[in-house]
């Protein structure tokens, strides 16, 4: 299922978010829902900030896209939230849906699953208006430059945050060891790296486009970390059970939850 590097043009062109979401998110049907991912990722996000204590100021959330689910444990732990997306509209739509506006995404089912975690008898709405409060602002980020945010020049931060981003972002490995250079600089020594990526992964399928994913191994991204200048602090793998009509719509075998510490600059 291997198909052409789809890079950041084709994204801003062609990517649907909308049908992105309806995809891998419906809480009934949805790919990344049925095989475990996305309840993985949040019961992980949630241990990480919740048990493991993991807060400061400001937090970059990295390739965010139409989701907002990757901040709901986030925005109790940090003053501040940084949207960070390469597309127009996925900027738009994250902002749209931080908004709770008439005919986006539903995501009541995942708010009331994080507040359950929680269980401080929050409910789905005070858990709306704290993630709309708490992400302050939402800008253009293009990771494959030195300075992800140019033209601006952001202070260091005490947290980064990508969830499934990189893979689609990197036509190569040799980019996604700079790409986790050029991010990592905008972390302060100490602060915290958590990313989420697909393993063995060639494509997926989104709005009836196909679009590439770099194949990340285990070994290979266990090793790109740590010569990032991180030390890894949490590392968990899901695999998924082979299915040949959800393979033929994205093709990974497995998902890693990394929790890594920045110990020095590169």
């Amino acid at each position: 299922m291997e198909s052409a590097f789809t890079g950041k043009e084709v994204y801003q062109e062609e990517f649907d978010p909308r049908g992105y979401l309806d995809l891998y998110y419906d809480p009934k049907s949805g790919l990344l829902v049925t095989d475990g991912t996305l309840d993985l990722t949040l019961r992980k996000l949630h241990e990480t900030f919740f048990v493991r204590g993991v807060k400061g100021e400001t937090m970059i959330d990295i390739g965010h896209g139409p989701a907002i689910y990757q901040d709901l444990s986030a925005c109790e732990s940090f003053k501040e939230i940084i949207g960070a997306d390469y597309t127009d509209h996925g900027r738009e739509y994250y902002e749209r849906s931080l908004r709770n506006e008439p005919g986006t995404f539903d995501w009541t089912t995942v708010i009331q699953f994080v507040c359950d975690l929680e269980g401080n008898g929050k409910t789905v709405e005070e858990k709306r208006e704290k993630l709309k409060h708490t992400v302050k602002k939402t800008i253009k980020c293009d990771v494959t430059k030195s300075n992800p945010m140019a033209p601006l020049v952001l202070p260091k931060v005490d947290c980064l945050l990508t969830i499934g981003c990189l893979e689609c972002a990197c036509k190569d490995h040799d980019t996604y060891r700079n790409v986790l250079k050029n991010i990592a600089s905008l972390l302060k020594v100490g602060g915290h790296f958590i990313i989420s990526e697909i393993l063995n992964c060639t494509s997926y399928l989104s709005g009836g486009k196909r679009f590439s994913c770099l194949t990340l191994t285990e070994d290979f991204l266990k090793s790109a970390i740590t010569d990032t200048g991180f030390f890894i602090v949490d590392w968990e793998v899901i695999t998924r059970k082979y299915d040949k009509d959800k393979f033929s719509l994205c093709d990974h075998d497995s998902t890693a939850f990394v929790l890594a510490r920045k110990v020095k600059d590169v």
